[in-house]
């Protein structure tokens, strides 16, 4: 199975945009660490709630990335309407 080790593209250095959503989405599931542990390990339930409350977080975030994305890919392409 062929892996992507080198994620970069024909770029030569990211975008200020892409820097900061990847720094965001990182930010968003390190924070999620502790309470992870918290829930699964120690079967802590106040840190089951924040769990769900933060992957709806990151739901709506992917969401958000995944629009964005979708507009720059299309971004230049004349509009289907014929």
């Amino acid at each position: 199975m062929q892996t992507n080790d080198n994620p970069q593209t024909t770029s030569d250095s990211p975008s200020p945009t892409q820097v900061a959503r990847y720094a965001e989405l990182q930010a968003l599931v390190a924070g999620m660490a502790a309470d992870f542990e918290k829930f699964y390990k120690d079967g802590n339930k106040a840190a089951g709630t924040r769990v769900r409350l933060a992957m709806q977080e990151l739901k709506t975030f992917a969401q958000t990335v995944r629009n964005e994305v979708q507009s720059i890919k299309n971004e230049g392409k004349p509009s289907a309407d014929a």
